[in-house]
């Protein structure tokens, strides 16, 4: 087992002025790609991705060693009680608020190294580039690397954002535990965090939040674009639905008379998906996790419960949605008992529309390439949004894919990315 010290001692990816390759790629190119990678050796798994769990000893030798890059670079350093980690520029200016930048440090299992983990690199090469050009901002910038958002060691998401928010409090701590048994509040008190020896969380001085992030999906790639500004993060409504049926023999039941849950299952399952097409597919429906009983190859299932995740941008078609989705089940039922629960009901989160105008424009100012879109999947902005002006900007990833080792994108396109941050904040904080 590799030790904290064995990870603080890796090398720690230098500044701006690094020596060009024989690629013809520029220093910010390569420092992007650098420290993209140095930061992907903090959790770097036997299946060649990256599983950087919330309070493991990867994530912890993680967050110690962007500390000590951060104080390499001119930038003051410190902690909350959650384990959010910041990088602060002090402003010159005699206002209190703070312009913040940054991203999540954790990922899924077996995950990818750019996810949440290239909008903290962004932020903290942002801050840098901004210091070593133009000195201290007169307002004042920070970046912080947010300590959770993915929910894959606990039953829970942004708990960084949202401790920093008031979705969550440390108190909520004491109540999730996850499937090995783990108290969230033992873990992160193994770490000194919760123990008040830090700031608390909850901050009402952030003037707005800028998070730079891999699209996680193809429409930037199929449309050329290497800049997505995103309008809007998605609402989400999550059911179960339970079908009731009648177990019996699989060979002396006739058909007309079965009670079975499963093809009345199955039947719901093709309904609700084919909803999606009112909407003109921009209704996302999943039919994801499904049991039955008993589960055998000879007994017609008695009983079935599966889940459906729909997601849009506006909450008024969620709403109609499901409305029709209790339609539906009226009228497949039968003399079947179908029940449905809805155990998530997430409301869309709209982006500053100042923040994305003013994007589009540095954009348009530097010859990249930019499109408006809708995120389809969850980001920290979206707890920041409902609070704060908030802009989130996507680059593109690669045959879509996220969430695996095969998660990538073009350092040139990375490159993009903090420019226009690096841009954005310029002008909020100069």
């Amino acid at each position: 087992m590799k030790t904290i010290s064995h990870f603080l001692k890796m090398k720690i990816a230098g500044g701006i002025a690094m020596v060009a390759d024989m690629t013809g790629k520029s220093k910010l190119c390569q420092q992007i790609e650098e420290n993209v990678s140095w930061l992907a050796q903090f959790g770097v798994d036997e299946k060649e991705g990256v599983t950087r769990l919330l309070y493991t000893e990867q994530w912890n030798a993680a967050q110690k060693a962007l500390e000590e890059k951060m104080k390499g670079l001119h930038l003051k350093t410190y902690y909350d009680d959650v384990g959010n980690l910041f990088g602060r520029l002090q402003g010159t200016g005699s206002e209190q608020q703070v312009i913040l930048t940054g991203s999540h440090i954790d990922t899924v299992i077996n995950g990818g190294k750019y996810d949440g983990a290239f909008g903290v690199v962004a932020g903290i090469i942002a801050l840098q580039y901004l210091y070593a050009h133009y000195g201290s901002p007169t307002k004042t910038l920070e970046v912080v690397s947010l300590c959770e958002e993915e929910g894959s060691r606990f039953p829970l998401t942004y708990w960084g954002s949202g401790n920093m928010n008031g979705l969550h409090s440390k108190s909520d701590a004491k109540h999730v535990i996850n499937k090995e048994g783990v108290k969230l509040d033992d873990a992160m008190k193994q770490l000194n965090f919760g123990k008040g020896l830090h700031s608390e969380p909850y901050r009402t001085d952030i003037a707005s939040f800028i998070e730079l992030h891999i699209e996680q999906g193809k429409q930037l790639e199929m449309s050329r674009c290497d800049i997505g500004i995103v309008s809007s993060i998605v609402g989400q409504k999550r059911f179960t639905v339970s079908v009731k049926g009648e177990s019996n023999h699989a060979g002396t039941t006739p058909m007309n008379i079965r009670k079975d849950a499963f093809y009345v299952s199955c039947k719901l399952a093709k309904a609700f998906i084919e909803l999606s097409e009112k909407y003109h597919n921009a209704l996302y429906v999943t039919v994801g996790k499904i049991t039955l009983s008993p589960n055998a190859p000879n007994v017609i299932p008695g009983y079935v419960e599966f889940t459906v995740d729909i997601r849009h941008h506006e909450y008024e078609v969620l709403q109609e949605a499901e409305r029709e989705m209790k339609e539906i089940i009226k009228r497949t039922a039968g003399d079947l008992e179908v029940n449905i629960d809805c155990w998530m009901d997430e409301k869309p989160v709209a982006m500053s529309e100042e923040l994305s105008e003013l994007s589009k424009i540095i954009s348009s100012e530097k010859n990249i390439s930019s499109r408006e879109l809708v995120s389809g999947a969850g980001h920290d902005s979206q707890v920041f949004g409902r609070r704060v002006p908030t802009c989130l900007l996507f680059v593109p990833s690669q045959d879509g894919i996220s969430h695996s080792p095969k998660e990538f994108t073009k350092g040139e396109q990375l490159e993009k990315g903090v420019k226009v941050l690096i841009e954005l904040l310029y002008k909020l904080a100069y």
